[in-house]
């Protein structure tokens, strides 16, 4: 991993941790520990992907649909 991609990744991730604070209204390490732990995170920082290329925005909506898919009941 080059140190661009490694930089990226992390705006990216700041940028998600954030959001996360904003919309559920949870403190900096619950937010980190949601993301850190996620699939969507994996992804991020496997750069084989290319999730990494995409703006924080689109990696946010993965993330929620991943939490949305997790946590739904399904009928």
């Amino acid at each position: 991993m080059t140190n661009e991609q490694r930089e990226m990744i992390e705006y990216t991730t700041q940028d998600i941790i954030a959001y996360i604070i904003e919309d559920e209204g949870f403190d900096m390490d619950k937010a980190m520990d949601m993301f850190y732990t996620s699939k969507t995170f994996e992804k991020l920082t496997d750069v084989e992907t290319g999730l990494y290329l995409d703006g924080s925005a689109y990696v946010y909506e993965r993330f929620k649909t991943e939490k949305e898919d997790l946590y739904s009941v399904r009928v």
